[in-house]
């Protein structure tokens, strides 16, 4: 071989190696366009990740929380969502409480309305419960009745707009139901939800025992277990002020929202924010820290660019070398 055919193919292998770092670069940079969603689905990679479980309250079922859940759900967490049977503190508490006992691993649990009594109840004695959430909720302290606590503050409109139903109870005694005025719901319950959507949500909400308001709780967890509260300002259904007392009370980690009674439904970002945060996440959001979308694109633009800038480069120093050797013999390349 001469030295112009031995250069020429030494040019030619590091030509090769040139092309194979700049396909590593533009695969590096793909992957983190892709993000550990890429790799995992959304999941957590470490599988550190508490299980969410939420609880309704009163006049309402678990599809309250839809738009939380599903936001938590695009972040790898697993959420649950358990049916409160609305029958009884005593008895709502011990159904959660089993709930809770049939799920591994840490848990951030949260509560709207009457579903905060009954978190703080099913979470006491419950090592797995990391941090209770409480959205626009009560928050009994142990041997407190929940209607001496709803009273304590004035600006609640429920009383007024509630229509007991009485139903025969299985020992033959009689019990009452409290579903809320069909015409009222709007306004009490959920104001800043479009009209249609709470027509539904009357027609269909789930009425909760009269006695359940005069029973006390039997425990309040929030005294043991760090707590996170959302006080909504415009709260016609539990007055605004006994939630700021309550979370007071519970030194609870608190934000306010100008929202109504359910601001799960009208505000489910920020909802699930507090969520985020109880469950001890303070990364910023995925769309910053995994990128997707435009980002991705960007990102993938940019590991193509460096791709390509590499493989010219080479070429370019390849081609000059060529041009060296042809034109000053073996050594001009040396």
């Amino acid at each position: 071989m001469t030295v112009s055919a031995f250069l020429a193919s030494r040019m030619w292998i590091r030509g090769r190696r040139a092309q194979t770092v700049a396909v590593a670069l533009t695969a590096a940079s793909l992957a983190a366009a892709a993000g550990p969603a890429a790799a995992d689905g959304g999941a957590d990679p470490a599988g550190t990740k508490p299980t969410v479980v939420v609880v309704h309250g009163a006049f309402a079922d678990a599809s309250g929380w839809n738009g939380v859940v599903e936001r938590l759900q695009r972040d790898g967490y697993k959420v649950m969502a358990p049916a409160n049977p609305l029958r009884g503190l005593a008895g709502d508490s011990a159904y959660i409480a089993g709930v809770l006992k049939s799920i591994r691993g840490p848990i951030v649990l949260a509560g709207h309305s009457y579903g905060g009594a009954v978190i703080s109840n099913a979470a006491a004695g419950n090592p797995q419960v990391k941090s209770l959430v409480f959205v626009s909720a009560l928050m009994p302290d142990k041997g407190e009745r929940l209607s001496d606590l709803s009273a304590r503050f004035a600006g609640s409109e429920l009383n007024a707009a509630l229509k007991p139903v009485p139903f025969p109870e299985a020992d033959g005694k009689e019990g009452v139901d409290l579903y809320i005025q069909p015409d009222r719901f709007h306004d009490v319950f959920a104001a800043d939800v479009p009209s249609g959507t709470t027509a539904v949500m009357a027609a269909t909400q789930r009425p909760i025992s009269g006695a359940a308001f005069m029973e006390t709780a039997a425990a309040a967890a929030w005294k043991t277990i760090p707590s996170w509260a959302l006080v909504a300002t415009r709260d016609k259904a539990i007055a605004p002020d006994l939630e700021r007392f309550e979370a007071k009370r519970a030194k609870s980690h608190t934000v306010e929202v100008d929202s109504s009674h359910v601001a799960m439904m009208s505000h489910p970002d920020v909802v699930a924010d507090l969520i985020r945060q109880a469950a001890g996440d303070r990364t910023p959001a995925k769309s910053l820290m995994a990128p997707t979308g435009t980002s991705a694109v960007v990102l993938a633009c940019i590991g193509g660019f460096t791709g390509v800038t590499v493989l010219t480069g080479a070429g370019l120093v390849a081609a000059a070398r060529r041009r060296r050797v042809t034109k000053g013999g073996p050594d001009a390349a040396l």
